[in-house]
């Protein structure tokens, strides 16, 4: 995969943030990301960044978290699975990358390349001004609890990673 190394260097300098995007508010959820300029496909964009913790603490964390939605309406979860053992935790107001939305036609996929390194990478050129997605990938066990509204043609009402979607199919099939 390509990597600009002056985008390399200035993403070391300001990590979780990145000249090729920009926040601004999306017509799908609250806020997102936006390109500045034309992406080509393969292109780190933006490092996720966060605190490296242990999967317990994560699962504590999560559900604190997801309590504290189920009063307020609010989300925000953003832990991302690094390994068995470890997720990283990127919320913090310097990650913009926690601000990509999901969506169940994604233009983006977050990338491990290092130990505990991830990175957004384009799946397809991107147009400038455009927003970016990536699926989440949630696991089938909770999927009821997260009704996906992407309104993408491939959208299949829940946010769940594309893996899952033939059991989704015939879960929703053995309901009809």
């Amino acid at each position: 995969m390509p990597v600009d190394e002056d985008l390399n260097k200035l993403c070391e300098l300001v990590p979780g943030d990145s000249p090729l995007i920009e926040v601004r508010n999306s017509p799908l959820h609250g806020r997102g990301l936006f390109t500045t300029r034309a992406i080509p496909k393969d292109t780190y964009i933006i490092e996720y960044i966060g605190e490296r913790v242990a999967k317990d603490e994560a699962q504590r964390r999560g559900l604190e978290l997801y309590a504290e939605s189920e009063k307020t309406g609010g989300a925000a979860v953003y832990m991302f699975t690094l390994n068995d053992e470890w997720d990283l935790d990127g919320d913090r107001p310097d990650n913009k990358a926690r601000l990509i939305n999901h969506s169940c036609d994604p233009t983006c996929e977050a990338q491990q390349c290092q130990e505990d390194r991830l990175w957004i990478v384009s799946l397809r050129d991107l147009g400038e001004g455009e927003e970016l997605f990536f699926n989440y990938g949630f696991d089938l066990e909770t999927y009821e609890d997260h009704p996906c509204l992407c309104g993408s043609d491939r959208c299949v009402g829940y946010i769940l990673g594309e893996e899952y979607w033939p059991e989704l199919k015939k879960i929703q099939a053995a309901l009809d």
